[in-house]
């Protein structure tokens, strides 16, 4: 379980680093597979496959916003927020510098997956190499690192 002075303190941090915008993430797994979804080809960044993730909106809670973007995404219901896996910051379409906050998840159920905004979405081993940024790569390294 996550720690609501943990979310508090990432929050501030970011703050304080001139952050615009701040994403939240989410490793899901099942069977020792991650879920990973594929951005349109005409979205910023268009192709690559991504971990389930968005925008946290105004006032809105870092775990709420994982939540609620998980379900918005895959149509997965996030049952537990196990552990914080780190974040890495980026400039979006828009210019914006932005931190995205990185989480392992466990989801009531892993399917049926019910994409909304993206191409297409697989479940992967963390033993193959995997198509996905450096930055998520740390994460999932880190991810793979706990379950050791």
């Amino acid at each position: 379980m996550i720690d609501n002075s943990l979310l508090t303190r990432l929050t501030a941090d970011a703050d304080l680093d001139g952050v615009q915008q701040l994403v939240v993430g989410a490793v899901v797994q099942h069977e020792g597979k991650v879920l990973l979804l594929q951005r349109p080809a005409d979205d910023f960044m268009g192709g690559i496959w991504e971990l389930p993730s968005g925008k946290v909106e105004g006032g809105e809670a870092l775990d709420a916003a994982l939540k609620r973007e998980v379900e918005e995404e895959t149509g997965l219901k996030v049952a537990v927020i196990q552990h914080y896996l780190g974040h890495f910051d980026y400039n979006s379409g828009s210019g914006k510098k932005s931190r995205q906050f990185n989480f392992a998840v466990d989801v009531a159920a892993p399917a049926p997956v019910a994409l909304t905004e993206h191409d297409a979405y697989e479940w992967r081993a963390l033993a193959e190499d995997l198509a996905v940024t450096d930055s998520v790569k740390e994460v999932l390294k880190r991810y793979q690192e706990l379950q050791e």
